[in-house]
């Protein structure tokens, strides 16, 4: 009987041992840095940071894929001292021909746009796309929207050439500088002051109005 109760707790002893071991080594999932296109949309490069696990892989991303226009609407969404020109909030249609042939605000077409590519889980919506243009093309322009930046510019005029932009630039592209305007950008994407930060050591905040 002794030896069999021995036995039986030397075996309960390797088993703890066992699961001990195993749950000191457990399987690491490491987070890959993907290859975008060239020249992506600034979407494409927010959605790939934003999806990295590790703060270390934000930063490489936004790194690997370092563009001006990137910096731009870090530097407008988190610089405190970067003044929005712009309504706050939802964006209306250009013309009052548009109020009159459509329903709704031109931020409310863009939500839709973008609903129905999560929906088709793709960027593209084929006729429907809007995109001509890009932020990295047309970021050359965001002085006019801040403090300091184009102060000639009547607050009608200055309304105007924004939606004028966004009517050109993809959904997902609109999308982001409805979100940075307001200082909005990290209720969609998972990213930091701090992240873009160490990501872009060159960028000094404040004293921008």
């Amino acid at each position: 009987m002794t030896t069999t109760k021995k036995t039986t707790t030397k075996a309960k002893s390797s088993t703890k041992k066992t699961v001990a071991r195993t749950k000191t080594n457990p399987t690491v999932v490491k987070d890959t840095i993907p290859d975008l296109p060239i020249n992506p949309f600034a979407f494409e490069v927010l959605n790939a940071a934003s999806k990295q696990r590790s703060k270390a892989n934000k930063v490489k991303v936004l790194q690997k894929y370092s563009h001006p226009s990137i910096k731009a609407l870090m530097i407008w969404n988190f610089d405190d001292t970067v003044v929005s020109l712009l309504p706050p909030g939802e964006v209306p249609y250009a013309t009052n021909l548009e109020d009159e042939t459509a329903t709704g605000t031109l931020s409310e077409k863009i939500n839709d746009a973008v609903d129905k590519m999560s929906e088709l889980r793709t960027t593209s919506l084929g006729s429907q796309d809007q995109g001509q243009a890009s932020i990295r093309k047309e970021f050359t322009k965001f002085y006019n929207f801040i403090k300091g930046g184009n102060d000639s510019l009547s607050g009608l005029r200055r309304e105007t050439m924004f939606i004028n932009i966004l009517q050109g630039l993809h959904p997902l592209e609109a999308e982001i500088l409805i979100l940075v305007k307001d200082k909005d950008l990290d209720t969609k994407y998972n990213i930091s002051r701090d992240v873009v930060s160490q990501a872009y050591p060159d960028i000094t905040w404040g004293g921008r109005s």
